[in-house]
């Protein structure tokens, strides 16, 4: 890049200069390592999926495992997201995605060489610290560097990125599984060169702004709401099945959460730097959503999710055609984040993409909410297009949405908010739905093998190893997976329907035609304008 942009602040930081226009050509050169850390998060989580399957039955886990190591990675982003946001207010957001990648690769290192469930488990809660820090700065990298009126254009890039990844990442993660001399913890170390390419790519092309000012950082509001969060997602995850619905722990659980989470709501309200800023809330399209965005992670994670699950138990296929019947849902979203982007851009209008998401990402719930162990891959691709059509237009666009009605100061911390809020979404859904799943297995299973206890069962029991079953105890088990996939995404559907209904009710503002650095350096233009009108004494 030909000229570095000066130094971000705050009313009380110091100004070095006013921030430039970037071209195009600067804009992609500083895209490309935010692309290349964006393809190892995807790769990373693709890969894995479509593996989990195979990598549970190895280590022998249960179906509670199966869902706590896609949980633990959400719970560890959802947690640290809000950190990764304020801290991009205050740092050198280079330098703090480049600290996420390297939290990443850790975690993939110790993920591929885990012998068990529960060091699997760790490895990717450091793996979704890592991802935490790229979903937010990722977004807010961007709106520093992009006008909203421009973001389309080039989310249209991300959209391809993301396309490749998710499409790469089953093909590649089935072909490992089922070569012998390669494995499933080569699904792991893939990711890691990728990672390291991207920090230098970071180094040698991203100039932002950095923040001079000292601050006291809230690791007590983190911390505090880590902690609800997590107490709630146990009582989802555990109950049921360790215990009752109604009981003792049910209630400490509950309670802990609670009152956890009201206590950080507190300590949020009155610290000088919070985590999350209560006040952000007043922002009527910020609100809006961030509610939507929760209900989309609720109903995309915890229903697609368990999608590779059904392809290789219920329907039977192999790692790598898990993999490829995945690709019209990828498909369907890539369609439509591109091309509404590139509309969005020319046009300036946004709204309308955002409810025709709600609508169709709504029936595409409901269409898998009727598949079953016998349903065609042709009838499946359908449905599966019309979800992804539905999120593609909805996740980027929400993110828009508020970054275009919030001032640039408080860029970092919308963005991480609705980052937040939809990985906790998904952290919900994930155990939630989970959680129906297993018991909806154990109760097909009990009825098919006529109340004996089955190998392939719910939340308790190990996923099941179809090579090893006889034909008669397959097709119960198949049948099973196949009416309990279909149960949680007739559970996921009302979340979407509500994510539409928030929609409806956000007003649609003209989106601004100035980076995140120019809106920036002209509020602090005009705060040290007035802060020097005002008489001293």
């Amino acid at each position: 890049m030909t000229a570095a942009p000066p130094p971000e602040s705050d009313a009380t930081g110091a100004l070095e200069g006013a921030a430039p226009t970037m071209t195009r050509r600067h804009i992609l050169q500083a895209m490309s390592g935010l692309m290349a850390g964006m393809f190892v998060a995807i790769l990373a989580s693709t890969v894995v999926a479509n593996a989990l399957p195979r990598i549970i039955a190895d280590l022998h886990g249960t179906q509670s495992s199966y869902t706590w190591v896609v949980t633990a990675e959400l719970l560890a982003m959802t947690a640290t997201v809000p950190i990764w946001g304020k801290l991009s207010d205050l740092y050198d957001k280079k330098l703090l995605i480049q600290l996420s990648l390297g939290m990443f690769v850790v975690g993939s290192l110790v993920a591929g060489f885990s012998h068990s469930v529960a060091l699997l488990i760790v490895s990717r809660v450091l793996q979704g610290i890592g991802a935490g820090g790229l979903t937010a700065l990722a977004q807010v990298v961007m709106a520093a560097i992009i006008p909203p009126r421009e973001l389309g254009r080039y989310s249209g890039i991300f959209g391809a990125v993301f396309a490749v990844g998710t499409v790469a990442g089953p093909l590649i993660g089935g072909v490992l599984v089922d070569t012998s001399w390669l494995g499933w913890r080569w699904c792991f170390f893939i990711g890691v060169p990728f990672a390291l390419l991207a920090i230098v790519l970071l180094q040698m092309t991203l100039k932002l702004p950095t923040v001079r000012r000292e601050v006291k950082i809230d690791y007590l509001g983190a911390v505090l709401i880590m902690s609800g969060v997590s107490a709630l997602l146990l009582w989802v995850t555990l109950a049921g099945n360790n215990f009752a619905w109604a009981s003792w722990q049910t209630a400490a659980l509950v309670g802990a959460g609670v009152v956890l989470l009201g206590t950080a709501v507190l300590v949020e309200s009155r610290v000088p730097e919070p985590m999350i800023p209560l006040d952000i809330f007043r922002n009527r399209t910020v609100a809006l959503t961030t509610v939507a965005s929760m209900l989309v992670g609720v109903a995309m994670f915890g229903g697609t999710v368990f999608l590779s699950q059904y392809f290789q138990i219920s329907l039977g296929k192999s790692p790598t055609a898990a993999g490829l019947m995945s690709l019209p849902m990828i498909l369907g979203l890539m369609l439509s984040t591109t091309i509404a982007g590139q509309i969005i851009s020319a046009r300036g209008k946004w709204k309308g993409f955002l409810v025709a998401g709600g609508v169709i990402m709504t029936a595409g719930m409901g269409l898998l909410s009727t598949i079953s162990a016998d349903s065609s891959f042709g009838l499946l691709s359908v449905y599966m297009v019309v979800l992804g059509v539905g999120v593609g237009m909805l996740m980027q666009n929400l993110v828009l949405a508020a970054q275009n009605d919030v001032p640039a100061s408080e860029l970092g911390a919308a963005t991480s908010v609705l980052s937040f809020f939809r990985s906790l979404g998904g952290a919900i859904g994930t155990s939630a739905l989970g959680a129906v799943l297993g018991h909806r297995v154990a109760d097909e299973l009990e009825k098919g093998f006529g109340g004996a206890a089955a190998g392939g069962g719910g939340g308790g029991h190990t996923v099941p190893d179809l090579s090893t079953l006889p034909e008669p105890a397959r097709q119960v088990v198949e049948q099973a997976y196949g009416v309990a996939t279909a149960d949680i995404f007739l559970v996921g559907a009302p979340f979407a329907f509500l994510a539409l209904i928030a929609v409806l009710f956000i007003k649609e503002k003209p989106l601004k035609t100035q980076s995140g650095m120019e809106r920036l350096a002209e509020e602090n233009a005009a705060a040290e304008a007035k802060a020097a009108a005002v008489p001293t004494h």
